[in-house]
């Protein structure tokens, strides 16, 4: 097989960053690449084709990855997803379609439960592309669930692959860091280390060459680059901890208030808004946060119920009922406008055991709960813009008939709610919204372009600062036989 895993020395230490520009460097190269990720945490996700033509899920990271390498996205690249339903257990994606639970209680047997169909995906993969990039999860050495591993050394070990172990010096310690993640390994799995990549580094690069000298004489492992923080770099965000808002440079924008829920999912459908050059987008989680917006969005959530209950202990409700009387747009996006409703019913108990609650009222819609989840990708239009979007969603809604139909959902005067995620990404729909609900004028600005910029940014970064050639060589041939082992190896 021909591969490489992508591993980190922490969370959010790079990986899906480098796994990004790897692949569009690889691409540029003609080498027919795919990205890989056997598990993924998040909410955060996106809808794709399966093999049968039907809607699949996998998470975002991963779409937006196989963008990168010219690929087109599928459930392979990311076979298991977990969506965090509270903080002892997740709701599984396998494959793109829902697969049951896993909780904090039985999530070894869990985990040994799915490592199957994960790695049957990444074998089928490795039959059709030439080079497959994998991304590892977490830290390869977290030791406590090593026997059940098959995302990070557990994949490796499967496949063969060798192993590059980024690491963010920006956090401090990274030394410390490269060493102790290969010494606390097996040496089975220190065998498959073949080398490390420092990422978001400042300064200059050659007050931190004699530290990577000493770190490859150390473990017999070579440095292949040294990535620099870049302040351009945004991608396409895995959860919710890279909430930070898009501020504009210009005096004067108009403010949009995203509601952050506490359950947040798929917040990547105001990105498009965080682009124009006329607003600031931020992230709001008290009444105060709503006070001197222009728009308030109501964002995805994974527990529509829940979420609008904690909207309710902080009086969020009533910010937002005073914001749409005062005539101001508020726009609801799949949960988020479940709540603009009237009620939402949950009869199967597919978020809890609360069965019935009343929404806002906004808007003369209710919502149903079904035991089957709708991924869908639709298109139409809306005021002659063309729109198109994605459903990840278990609610049916019924308009009333006091509402106007705004891409499959519902407005009334400047409500606005739909299910659909994405649809402000289309440039000429996201320009419809905005004049009708701020009276802004069309800025010109392309959603697609500012994305391909990213990639293509990543890919440079990649090109002038890590040795790509190499690391191809690396996965077409595996790690060098012989890599010493650092004690002590795992417990």
């Amino acid at each position: 097989m021909t591969g490489l895993l992508v591993a980190g020395t922490t969370s959010d230490a790079g990986k899906t960053a480098v796994t990004t520009g790897l692949c569009r460097a690889l691409a540029r190269r003609g080498v027919k690449v795919a990205p890989y990720k056997a598990q993924n945490m998040s909410n955060n996700s996106m809808v794709c084709t399966a093999v049968d033509g039907a809607g699949a899920e996998i998470g975002r990271a991963q779409w937006v990855q196989a963008l990168a390498a010219r690929a087109t996205p599928e459930p392979a690249m990311n076979p298991v997803l977990l969506k965090p339903g509270s903080d002892r257990r997740s709701h599984v994606v396998l494959m793109g379609r829902p697969w049951g639970q896993v909780s904090s209680s039985d999530w070894l047997e869990g985990r040994r439960a799915l490592a199957t169909a994960a790695h049957a995906a990444f074998d089928d993969l490795a039959g059709r592309y030439d080079v497959v990039v994998a991304e590892g999860a977490g830290s390869p050495t977290e030791i406590n669930l090593r026997a059940g591993d098959y995302v990070n050394l557990g994949l490796a070990r499967h496949a063969g692959l060798p192993t590059v172990v980024v690491g963010d010096i920006d956090r401090g310690g990274v030394f410390a860091a490269f060493f102790g993640t290969v010494a606390l390994l097996s040496p089975p799995d220190q065998a498959l280390i073949a080398g490390f990549v420092v990422n978001k580094f400042r300064g200059d690069v050659a007050l931190l060459e004699p530290g990577l000298r000493d770190l490859e004489r150390l473990t017999g492992r070579r440095v292949y680059g040294t990535v620099p923080w870049h302040p351009d770099l945004w991608l396409d965000s895995e959860d919710a901890l890279d909430l930070q808002g898009r501020r504009s440079a210009q005096s004067g924008a108009r403010r949009v208030a995203v509601i952050r829920l506490p359950r947040i999912s798929n917040f990547t459908d105001v990105d498009a808004l965080g682009l124009e050059p006329e607003l600031d987008v931020v992230f709001a989680s008290h009444p105060g946060g709503l006070a001197d917006a222009d728009l308030v969005v109501l964002p995805g959530t994974r527990a529509t119920i829940a979420d609008l209950a904690w909207m309710r202990s902080r009086g969020l409700d009533s910010a937002v009922l005073r914001h749409a009387a005062a005539g101001k747009p508020v726009l609801g996006i799949c949960g988020g406008f479940q709540m603009l409703g009237t009620v939402i019913r949950d009869p199967h108990g597919v978020e809890g055991a609360t069965t019935e609650v009343d929404g806002l009222g906004l808007l003369d819609v209710e919502t149903t709960f079904g035991p089957d989840k709708a991924l869908r990708l639709p298109s139409g239009q809306w005021l002659g813009a063309p729109a198109t979007g994605y459903e990840i969603h278990h609610g049916r809604i019924t308009r009333g008939d006091g509402v106007d139909e705004f891409l499959a959902g519902a407005r009334r005067g400047q409500v606005f709610g739909t299910m659909w995620h994405g649809a402000l990404e289309g440039d000429e729909l996201r320009s419809r919204f905005l004049g009708e609900a701020l009276n802004l004028a069309h800025s010109g600005v392309s959603f697609a372009d500012a994305r391909e910029a990213r990639l293509d940014l990543l890919g440079d970064l990649a090109e002038r600062h890590l040795d790509v050639d190499a690391l191809l060589e690396l996965a077409r041939t595996g790690p060098a036989p012989g890599l010493p082992f650092l004690p002590p190896g795992a417990p």
